[in-house]
C-alpha cells in the first residue's frame, strides 16, 4: 500500500517538474529570438543581489566556470520551485505560478536594455507553467512531451545565441594599423608566458552572464553632464583619434601566482582629450563611466584631465576592434588602476558630475577610491611540482604599471635574495619577462620571487586576499630538482 501511495506523487512531481522545464525553454527561446537570454538575465539579478562575501567564494572556488553553475542554478531553482508548488491546491498553485512569472518579467526589466521581449519571454514562461496548475493530472504521455518540448527550446535557444555571436564577431572584427611587436629577448624559454597575451586567452571577468552584443550603426558614445557643450562620438569617430599603447591589465581577483591579467597592445582616444572637447565646468570633479547595461564605474576627474593619470576610451586590442567578451565597441581603461576600478566595458555614455557616484561595486563594501596594481611577479617556470634538473631555469613575468619594473628577485629555500636578468621592456605600463639560473642541490626546493617597481616599491610578502585592494605575498613554486 505504501508503494501505490508513493507512486502517484512520484507522477505528478515528474509532471510538475516537465512542465517547469517546458516553462523554462520556451520562455528562454522567445528571449534569444531578441537576442536576450532570460535565465541570464534572473541569473544577473541574483548576482547583483547577492552578498560581497558570496561573490568572492563564487569566483575563488570556481573562476570561469561561474557563469555556467549560475546558470544550471537558476534553472535548477526554476523546475524545483515548480515541483514544491505542485502540493498546493490548484487555486493556490495557479496564484503562486502566476506571481513568479511576475516577478521574473519584473527582473528582466528592472536594468537596461530594457524591452518588452524580455517581459513577454518569462510572461510565456508563467504561462507554460501556469498551464500545468489548471490542467489537473495528465498522463505520462503529456508530461513526455513537455520534458522534450522544453529541452528542445532550451536547445534551441543557445544556438540561437550562438550563431547571434559568431555573426557579431565576424561582422565586427577587422584587422587595425598596428605596429608589429617587438621581441624582448625572452622568447626562447619554453612555458614562459607570451609578451603579448593573445586576445582570446585574455583573462574575461564580469557580472554579465551573457556578452552584451552592439551593432556599430546603432552606438554612440555620449559626453555629458556639468560641460560646455554636449559631444558624440561615433566608433569610427574614435578609430580616426585612437593611438597604440601597451599596458598589463589585472583582476582586482588576481590571486598571487595567478592569470587573471594580461599584456596587451591597445588602440585608444586619450580621456584627457575627449574631456578637453567637452570642456567641463570647474566643479565637475568626478566622472562617471556607464555601461550599456547600466553598470558604472566612477573616476575623479582632475588627475585624467591633468595627464596625471593616463586613461584611454580603448577600442581595440592587439590589432583588432575589442571583442564583444571585451567590451565592443568601447571600454575605459587607466593603466595601473585594477580592472574593477578602471571603468567599464560596453562603454555608451560618459557623464561629468560632482560628489561622488555610487558605483556598482560601492554598496558592496569595496573601496570608493580605485585601488591600484601593486609590483608583483609570477613564476611561470618551473611549474608547481616540477622535476628539473640543474642548474634550475627560473622564468616569469612581472608587472608594475604605471611606474614600470625595476628589478626583480629570485631565491631558493628562504636563501638570500639574487637578481634575476630582466628583458626588454615594451612600456613601464606593461609586464615585464624575466629570468635567472639557480645552482640547487638535488632535491626538494622552495623558489620564490619579488617585484621592484621604478617608484621604489618593493613587492609586499605579507599574504592578503583579494579584498579590498588586491591580493599579496610572494609567488612560491615547488620544485625537485634532479640528480
Amino acid at each position: 500500500m505504501r508503494r501505490k501511495a508513493k507512486a502517484p506523487r512520484r507522477a505528478a512531481r515528474y509532471r510538475a517538474a516537465a512542465a517547469g522545464l517546458a516553462g523554462l525553454g520556451l520562455g528562454e527561446l522567445v528571449s534569444a529570438t531578441n537576442g536576450q537570454s532570460l535565465i541570464d538575465n534572473v541569473g544577473r539579478s541574483v548576482v547583483d543581489w547577492s552578498p560581497r562575501q558570496v561573490v568572492d567564494l563564487t569566483v575563488k572556488l570556481l573562476s570561469s566556470r561561474d557563469k555556467p553553475a549560475i546558470r544550471a542554478a537558476v534553472g535548477a531553482t526554476a523546475i524545483s520551485t515548480t515541483v514544491a508548488l505542485a502540493r498546493l491546491p490548484t487555486a493556490a498553485r495557479t496564484a503562486a505560478l502566476t506571481a513568479l512569472a511576475t516577478a521574473t518579467a519584473g527582473l528582466a526589466l528592472r536594468r537596461p536594455p530594457r524591452s518588452v521581449p524580455a517581459a513577454l519571454a518569462a510572461a510565456t514562461a508563467g504561462a507554460v507553467t501556469t498551464s500545468y496548475a489548471l490542467s489537473g493530472s495528465s498522463g505520462p504521455g503529456r508530461a513526455t512531451a513537455w520534458v522534450l518540448l522544453g529541452s528542445g527550446s532550451l536547445v534551441a535557444a543557445r544556438s540561437l545565441l550562438a550563431s547571434r555571436r559568431r555573426r557579431h564577431e565576424i561582422e565586427t572584427q577587422r584587422p587595425l594599423d598596428s605596429a608589429a611587436v617587438p621581441e624582448d629577448g625572452a622568447e626562447a624559454v619554453p612555458g614562459l608566458a607570451p609578451l603579448i597575451t593573445p586576445a582570446d586567452q585574455f583573462y574575461v571577468t564580469d557580472v554579465n552572464l551573457s556578452t552584451p552584443l552592439i551593432e556599430e550603426n546603432r552606438w554612440q558614445l555620449t559626453i555629458m553632464g556639468l560641460v560646455g557643450e554636449t559631444q558624440r562620438w561615433s566608433l569610427a569617430d574614435l578609430m580616426a583619434e585612437a593611438e597604440e599603447f601597451d599596458a598589463v591589465m589585472v583582476c582586482v581577483h588576481n590571486p598571487v601566482g595567478g592569470h587573471r591579467l594580461g599584456n596587451g597592445r591597445w588602440h585608444g582616444v586619450p580621456l584627457r582629450t575627449l574631456l578637453e572637447r567637452a570642456a567641463p565646468s570647474a566643479e565637475a570633479d568626478t566622472l562617471v563611466t556607464r555601461a550599456v547595461d547600466g553598470f558604472t564605474v566612477s573616476l575623479p576627474t582632475e588627475p585624467l584631465r591633468s595627464g596625471k593619470w593616463k586613461g584611454y576610451v580603448v577600442v581595440g586590442l592587439n590589432g583588432r576592434p575589442l571583442s564583444a567578451a571585451h567590451g565592443y565597441p568601447a571600454r575605459v581603461f587607466v593603466p595601473g588602476i585594477y580592472g574593477q576600478y578602471t571603468g567599464v566595458k560596453w562603454l555608451t555614455e560618459l557623464e561629468l558630475t560632482t560628489g561622488p557616484h555610487s558605483d556598482y561595486w560601492s554598496p558592496r563594501g569595496w573601496p570608493h577610491e580605485p585601488a591600484w596594481i601593486q609590483p608583483q611577479a609570477r613564476i611561470d617556470v618551473p611549474a608547481e611540482g616540477l622535476r628539473a634538473g640543474r642548474p634550475l631555469q627560473v622564468a616569469g613575468v612581472a608587472w608594475a604599471p604605471p611606474h614600470g619594473i625595476a628589478g626583480v628577485d629570485v631565491r631558493a629555500d628562504n636563501g638570500p635574495w639574487q637578481p634575476a636578468k630582466l628583458a626588454r621592456e615594451l612600456s613601464p605600463s606593461s609586464w615585464r619577462r624575466w629570468t635567472a639560473a639557480l645552482d640547487l642541490v638535488p632535491g626538494a626546493h622552495s623558489v620564490q620571487a619579488r617585484a621592484i617597481s621604478r617608484s621604489g616599491e618593493v613587492q609586499d610578502s605579507r599574504e592578503r586576499p583579494p579584498y579590498p585592494v588586491g591580493a599579496s605575498g610572494w609567488h612560491t613554486v615547488a620544485v625537485h630538482v634532479s640528480s
